[in-house]
């Protein structure tokens, strides 16, 4: 065995650097690709991959809103990335299964065309670099996309033009993140993440009906928190409520759990991280890092 880093295309595991496609490809022009984003944690067992079934589970569900046949079974990529976390020796890291249209023919159909899967891994560790000082966030002027125009619940690689542009204004506004809203005026989400809020000792984020990915870290934290007692609700979430929220924060499987101090240029709360996303960002990373006694089949031991 060589040291090269390996990942894992069609079956296959090759040096990284050789899982090339052309220029032209279908899903590089149209954005049809699909995909997921894993963690892997260091734990004192060993590498735990986190929820590795949901996330699998999810990105089959994304091939079937769009008709993709993947050519695998749900097993069968769950074993690939055991394996490729494994053989590269990986310790906390971002796994990246993707499937995308492999044909360099011009035009949108995809009937007939070739689908490859791809799996990558490579270590990762903060998505943030104000994860433990706070983040600075905008209400982007550009809306959230709705199912009427594409499918939300899909994890498709086109929905994340919304997110792009949504980020560059907010970077170019001089804060480190977006929000973004539906067409109604109600919060969503981040670009890539879920948004909570806390208000009266409470838990609030924007539910089902409000345009969101359902996020496997938010589905997380709202199970956690719950059995730790806390009132958890989904519900629409008026932009005003940001501003007035006690505290706010992200959560996603790059964000982890990141606190909001400042959004639109109000201050959140005291401007500090409060108590409740302490409470949250402790509690999630107890079991994530193999710490806690609850959810142990969350974790996928390498």
């Amino acid at each position: 065995m060589t040291d090269e880093k390996l990942s894992w295309l069609n079956g296959n595991f090759i040096d990284e650097e050789k899982a090339v496609v052309p220029i032209m490809t279908h899903s590089l022009q149209y954005g049809s690709g699909i995909f997921e984003g894993i963690r892997g944690y260091e734990t004192p067992k060993g590498t735990e991959i986190f929820r590795l079934k949901e996330h699998v589970k999810r990105f089959f569900n994304t091939a079937k809103i769009y008709g993709m046949n993947l050519g695998f079974s749900e097993g069968d990529i769950e074993k690939a990335i055991i394996e490729i976390v494994r053989r590269n020796k990986l310790k906390s890291c971002y796994i990246r299964p993707f499937a995308f249209y492999d044909d360099h023919s011009v035009g949108v159909g995809t009937a007939g065309k070739k689908i490859s899967v791809y799996i990558g891994a490579f270590p990762f560790g903060k998505y943030f670099s104000a994860a433990d000082t706070g983040l600075k966030c905008k209400v982007s002027s550009w809306h959230r996309m709705e199912s009427s125009i594409l499918p939300i619940e899909a994890k498709a690689s086109g929905n994340y033009l919304n997110s792009v542009i949504a980020m560059k204004e907010a970077k170019a506004s001089g804060f480190d993140e977006a929000i973004l809203t539906s067409r109604d005026g109600y919060v969503a989400e981040g670009p890539g993440e879920n948004i909570f809020i806390v208000k009266d000792g409470a838990l609030l984020t924007p539910g089902r009906d409000s345009q969101i990915l359902l996020g496997i870290t938010r589905n997380t934290i709202i199970e956690l928190m719950k059995e730790n007692g806390m009132q958890v609700i989904e519900r629409f979430i008026h932009r005003e409520e940001l501003y007035t929220a006690d505290e706010a924060f992200f959560v996603g499987t790059a964000a982890e759990v990141t606190p909001i101090l400042n959004i639109d240029g109000i201050t959140i709360g005291d401007g500090k991280v409060g108590s409740i996303t302490k409470k949250v960002w402790e509690t999630y990373f107890n079991l994530v890092q193999g710490k806690s006694n609850t959810h142990q089949d969350y974790l996928t031991y390498v």
